[in-house]
C-alpha cells in the first residue's frame, strides 16, 4: 500500500484485476484495502468478476465505487461478430448468421465457436451461404460445439489438449512433454493443429514455450472427454515429471504438485506436499490458503491404510491448521477447538509425540478463552506432567502459569499462588535461552507468572507484596520492550490498581496498554483495557456518564464468546455503579456476571458480586431491603472465607459491621470486624485497611 501512494503521488496510477473470481484469499485481501484506501489516492481500478461472485464493497454504496454489469450481445452485435469471424475470404447466409445468433444468446464465446464449428464443416467446393438454417451439423450447446472441434483436429491434438487441460489453463511445453509420452514432432505437430484451431495461444518458442487454453471452457471441455481412469493416469504421470524436471515448483508451489498426486489417487505422496504447501502459506502468513492446503491434505490421509504413520501424518497437518483457525476466526472458534482435540487425541493414540506439549498448550488457551476453566485446568495439569517428565523447562514454565491463571479464576487463590511460585522459581533458575524460549507462548513468561503472582497475593491478603510483584513484572515487561507482553503486564496491573483502590495508577497502567494495543493491533488488550479506562475514568470523575456504554461493550464481549476474566470487569463497574447509587444498574450487572460465572465456573469474584448486590439493596432503603441484605453479606463472607480471599473477606466484614452497627448492635460488630483487620500485617496504608482501622476505632 506505501508503493502504491508513492506511485499515485507521483501520476496517475491503472490498475486492473481480471477474473477476480478465481483470485486466491491473499490478493482479495490485498484488493479489498487497495478499494478502502484509493479514495484519497489518483487511481483508477477496474476489476472484472462473474456476477455470482459479489465482492464485499459493492453491496455497500460507496462514492468512490462503480458497478457496471455487462449485459450478454444484442443481436447486431452479435450478427457483427459472426461476420468478424467469417473474415472477408467467405460468407453465410443472413439465414445462417440468424440460426447462430438465435443458439448462441448472446454469450461471445459460444458466437465464435459455433460459427468456426460451421465453418469447418463445410462441404468442400461449396459455398457456406448455401448451408441449411436447420442443417443438424451445427451444434446445439457451446460444449458439444467444443467437443466438435476438438474431434476434428484428430487423436493426436485431442490426447495433448487433454494432457494439457489435466495440467491446467495454463502449460509448458516441458511439462506438457514430460506427461505427454510422444515423441518431440508428433507434440510440435499437435500443437501447431489446436494453435491454429485457435484453441489455445502460444508464448514463446519450444521447448521454452508457454501454452494457454483460449478460455477455461476450452480447457473443461477437453478435460471432461477424459475416463475416470485416464485423469487419475495423466494426474500421476504429471506428479511424477514434477517431481523429476520442475524443483522450483517443488520449492515454491508444492500445492500443484499435491494436486495431482491427489488427483491421481497417490495419497502418501500428496499428504507431504499438501503440507509443505501448508507450511509456505503460514511462512507468508496466508493464513487462508493454508487453511485450504491442509485440509486438502487431510482429506487425502483418510485414503491412507491406518496406523502409526498416518497418525503421525495427519497429526502433523492438524497441528499446523490450528494456529491457522485461531488466527483467522478467533481463539474461541469450534472449528479451531475440534482440530486441537482431535490432534490430542492423535498424540495419545501415538503415546506421546513431539507436538503433545504445544497442542495441550493451545486446548488450554482456547478453554481458557472460553471460559471453559476446568477444562484448561485439565490441559495445564496434563502439560505440567508432560514436561516434567521430559525435562522441558520452556514447557513447565508456560503449564504453571496457566494453570495458576485457571485456578484463581475459579476462586483458588492460595492453589495458584503456589503454581506462580514453582513457576518464578523454575524462570529464574532457568538461563536466557530457556527464558527467550518459554516467551513462545506469546508473552514472557516470567511477567506472565509475576502478574497472576500479584493477583493471587493481594486476594489472600498480601496487598503490598502484589503491589512488589507487578513492579517486578512491569519493570521486566520494560527491559525486554516485547510489546504484547507490556500490554499483558500493564493489563493485570490496572486491574490489581483498581483492587487497591488507587485508580489514578490504574487508570494511567490502562491508558499505556490501551495505546501500546493500538499500536501493535493487540485486539484483546486494546478491547479490554479500554473498558478499563473507562470503569477508572466513572471513579475518578463524578460527571462521567458512559456506564450503561461500557455494559453493553462488555456484554458484546461475553457474547463473542471470549469470557476469561470477564467477571472481574463486571464486578469493578459495579463499583463505579455503587459510587453513582444506581441500584437497579448493579442488580442487572451482578446477574449477567453470575449467569456467566455459571457456565464457566468463574469463582473468584463471587463473594465480591454478592457483597456488591448487598450494597444496592442497602441503597434502596426500604426495611425489607436491608432485611435481606444482612444474610446476603453473610454469605458472601463465608464464600470469601471458603476461597482464602482475605481481602474480599475484610471488605465484607466492614460492610457487615457497618450495617451490624447501625442496628445497634456494636459488640458483634466489632467481634467480627476486628479479627479479619488482626489477621493483616501488610498494607496498612490501603483504603480497604484504613477504613477498616476507622470503623474499628468507632467501636472503642
Amino acid at each position: 500500500m506505501r508503493q502504491l501512494a508513492g506511485l499515485a503521488r507521483q501520476r496517475p496510477v491503472l490498475i486492473i484485476f481480471e477474473d477476480l473470481h478465481w483470485a486466491d484469499p491473499t490478493s482479495r485481501e490485498l484488493l479489498d484495502l487497495t478499494i478502502r484506501q484509493s479514495e484519497r489516492m489518483r487511481v483508477m481500478l477496474v476489476a472484472t468478476f462473474r456476477t455470482e461472485n459479489q465482492p464485499p464493497w459493492t453491496g455497500q454504496p460507496q462514492p468512490h465505487v462503480t458497478t457496471l454489469s455487462l449485459r450478454r450481445l444484442g443481436r447486431d452485435e452479435s450478427g457483427e461478430l459472426v461476420r468478424g469471424v467469417i473474415g472477408s475470404a467467405a460468407r453465410l447466409s443472413g439465414d445462417v448468421i440468424d440460426e447462430i445468433v438465435e443458439r448462441t444468446d448472446g454469450v461471445p464465446l459460444f458466437l465464435e465457436e459455433l460459427t468456426k464449428a460451421v465453418i469447418e464443416t463445410a462441404v468442400a467446393g461449396r459455398e457456406l451461404m448455401a448451408i441449411p438454417a436447420t442443417s443438424a451439423t451445427i451444434p446445439a450447446t457451446l460444449h458439444a460445439s467444443l467437443l466438435a472441434r476438438l474431434d476434428r483436429l484428430g487423436p493426436a491434438a485431442k490426447e495433448v489438449a487433454q494432457v494439457g487441460a489435466t495440467i491446467g489453463r495454463e502449460f509448458s511445453y516441458h511439462l506438457l512433454a514430460g506427461a505427454a509420452q510422444r515423441t518431440d514432432t508428433e507434440l510440435r505437430d499437435a500443437l501447431g493443429r489446436l494453435l491454429d484451431a485457435g484453441l489455445v495461444f502460444q508464448r514463446g518458442i519450444p521447448p521454452q514455450a508457454t501454452f494457454l487454453f483460449k478460455h477455461t471452457l476450452v480447457r473443461d471441455t477437453a478435460y471432461s472427454t477424459l475416463l475416470r481412469g485416464q485423469r487419475q493416469g495423466l494426474h500421476a504421470q504429471i506428479g511424477a515429471a514434477l517431481e523429476k524436471h520442475f524443483p522450483e515448483i517443488i520449492e515454491t508451489q508444492p500445492e500443484i504438485v499435491a494436486h495431482h498426486f491427489t488427483e491421481g489417487r497417490l495419497a502418501d505422496k500428496a499428504v507431504g506436499y499438501w503440507l509443505r504447501a501448508g507450511k509456505n502459506a503460514i511462512g507468508r502468513s496466508a493464513n487462508l490458503e493454508a487453511i485450504g492446503h491442509l485440509r486438502r491434505g487431510i482429506e487425502a490421509v483418510g485414503h491412507l491404510p491406518g496406523g502409526a504413520l498416518r497418525d503421525q501424518r495427519e497429526l502433523d497437518l492438524q497441528f499446523a491448521l490450528g494456529p491457522c483457525l485461531i488466527a483467522t476466526l478467533g481463539p474461541i472458534a469450534d472449528a479451531a477447538l475440534v482440530t486441537f482435540e482431535r490432534a490430542r487425541e492423535l498424540c495419545e493414540r501415538l503415546r506421546d509425540p513431539g507436538e503433545h506439549l504445544n497442542v495441550l498448550y493451545w486446548l488450554a488457551v482456547m478453554r481458557g478463552v472460553r471460559g471453559e476453566l476446568q477444562a484448561a485446568l485439565k490441559a495445564t495439569g496434563a502439560g505440567i506432567d508432560i514436561a516434567k517428565t521430559r525435562g522441558d523447562q520452556p514447557a513447565l514454565i508456560n503449564f504453571l502459569r496457566g494453570s495458576a491463571l485457571a485456578l484463581i479464576l475459579m476462586g483458588r487463590p492460595t492453589d495458584a499462588l503456589a503454581r506462580t511460585e514453582e513457576a518464578v522459581a523454575n524462570f529464574n533458575a532457568s538461563d536466557d535461552r530457556t527464558r527467550i524460549a518459554s516467551r513462545a507462548a506469546g508473552q514472557d513468561a516470567g511477567v506472565a507468572a509475576r502478574a497472576v503472582m500479584a493477583w493471587a497475593l493481594w486476594f489472600v491478603g498480601y496487598p503490598d507484596g502484589a503491589a512488589k510483584q507487578m513492579a517486578a513484572a512491569l519493570a521486566r515487561a520494560d527491559q525486554i520492550a516485547h510489546p504484547h507482553t507490556q500490554a499483558y503486564g500493564l493489563y493485570y496491573a490496572s486491574i490489581l490498581y483498581i483492587l487497591r483502590r488507587e485508580f489514578t495508577s490504574a487508570h494511567l497502567y490502562a491508558e499505556r496498554c490501551l495505546s501500546l494495543s493500538e499500536a501493535h493491533g493487540f485486539g484483546l488488550w486494546r478491547d479490554l483495557a479500554h473498558i478499563v479506562c473507562g470503569i477508572c475514568t466513572s471513579l475518578l470523575d463524578p460527571s462521567f456518564d458512559k456506564l450503561d456504554e461500557l455494559r453493553a461493550e462488555l456484554d458484546d464481549y461475553g457474547h463473542r464468546g471470549q469470557r476469561m476474566g470477564i467477571t472481574a470487569l463486571y464486578t469493578l463497574l459495579c463499583r463505579a455503579l455503587i459510587q453513582r447509587r444506581r441500584p437497579q444498574a448493579i442488580f442487572e450487572t451482578v446477574d449477567a456476571a453470575q449467569e456467566i460465572s455459571r457456565g464457566t465456573g468463574e469463582l473468584l469474584f463471587e463473594a465480591e458480586l454478592c457483597r456488591v448486590k448487598a450494597r444496592a439493596l442497602l441503597m434502596e432503603g426500604s426495611p425489607e431491603a436491608r432485611l435481606n441484605a444482612q444474610p446476603m453479606l453473610e454469605q458472601a463472607l463465608a464464600v470469601a472465607r471458603s476461597q482464602n480471599a482475605r481481602s474480599i473477606e475484610l471488605l465484607v466484614a466492614w460492610d457487615l459491621a457497618d450495617l451490624l452497627s447501625g442496628q445497634g448492635a456494636l459488640g458483634k460488630a466489632r467481634d467480627l470486624l476486628a479479627p479479619v483487620y488482626g489477621w493483616f500485617n501488610e498494607g496498612f496504608e490501603t483504603a480497604d485497611l484504613k477504613e477498616a482501622k476507622a470503623l474499628l476505632d468507632e467501636f472503642v
